[in-house]
């Protein structure tokens, strides 16, 4: 297998910095209402390129290192690994990570693991035996990938965790984790539903659709909510259910929920800002 030289790595930096925080900036849009605010992408594309410029200005005369004329002429071969489509914005977020790269000059290997996780192992597998440059992937779940990402290591191909984290012990299987802190979100949504209900002294019923079972907007988000209502004993989270962060299963969720006691919910805490529409069709 080859290994990346360290001109070309440190290209590849700039590019991930690119593509990834390009996404990155769009992660405030997948939490609850509360946050959905988003950096602007011109910004944080501007600034990547800056650095990746700024990293090719570094060149030398040693051996093994490359002018500024060859280290801009690498192109890189980059796997990405998608969730899947489930949402508006996770096809925006595809969107716009594959035009960075290409933007950039590179070549993008895509592939859409349709919110499975079998399918986002066999295309690691997949870019591993193309002996792409680089992987970035956006796990379905956080745990799991343990084995297929020491095969990456083994071929000494750098993994990128965009926008979702992985729960493992060996911390040296990826370089780096972008993105966005989701429990963090969750307070957030757990400190608006505070201040906006605190006039009202009643019982208040809160069900809850969740995003994929095992995935980390999905675990941190539940976190960070239910530590700060904690101490707020008129909030009680009546139902909660995954409604796997798509349109269909989270209307069909939310119907259920108004079936067998619509009167007394009070409030919907949704870990996908798409959510908020199905208790009102």
């Amino acid at each position: 297998m080859k290994k990346i030289s360290g001109a070309k790595f440190l290209l590849f930096i700039g590019v991930a910095l690119l593509f990834i925080m390009t996404a990155c900036g769009n992660t405030n849009d997948e939490t609850s209402g509360t946050n959905s605010s988003s950096n602007s992408n011109p910004e944080v594309t501007n600034t990547a390129e800056t650095d990746a410029n700024n990293s090719n200005e570094a060149e030398t005369n040693e051996e093994g290192s490359a002018t500024e004329e060859e280290v801009s002429s690498e192109k890189l071969v980059i796997g990405f690994s998608q969730v899947g489509a489930e949402s508006e914005w996770r096809t925006a977020n595809t969107q716009s990570i594959q035009d960075a790269i290409t933007e950039a000059g590179h070549e993008v290997q895509f592939s859409d693991a349709q919110q499975k996780q079998e399918n986002q192992i066999m295309a690691i597998r997949s870019f591993i035996s193309q002996e792409v440059d680089a992987i970035v992937f956006s796990p379905v779940v956080e745990t799991g990938f343990e084995t297929v990402l020491q095969e990456a290591k083994d071929a000494e191909i750098p993994v990128f965790l965009a926008d979702r984290a992985v729960d493992i012990e060996d911390d040296s299987l990826w370089v780096t984790f972008l993105g966005s802190d989701f429990v963090e979100e969750g307070r957030k949504a757990g400190e608006w539903l505070i201040e906006e209900m605190a006039d009202q002294d009643e019982d208040i019923n809160i069900v809850e659709l969740q995003g994929t079972v095992g995935s980390a907007p999905a675990i941190d988000r539940k976190e960070g909510f239910e530590e700060v209502i904690a101490d707020e004993s008129k909030f009680t989270i009546t139902e909660s259910q995954t409604g796997n962060f798509t349109r269909t299963e989270g209307k069909e969720v939310m119907e259920a929920f108004l079936r067998s006691d619509g009167d007394n919910i009070d409030v919907l805490y949704a870990h996908n800002d798409g959510y908020w529409s199905y208790s009102s069709n």
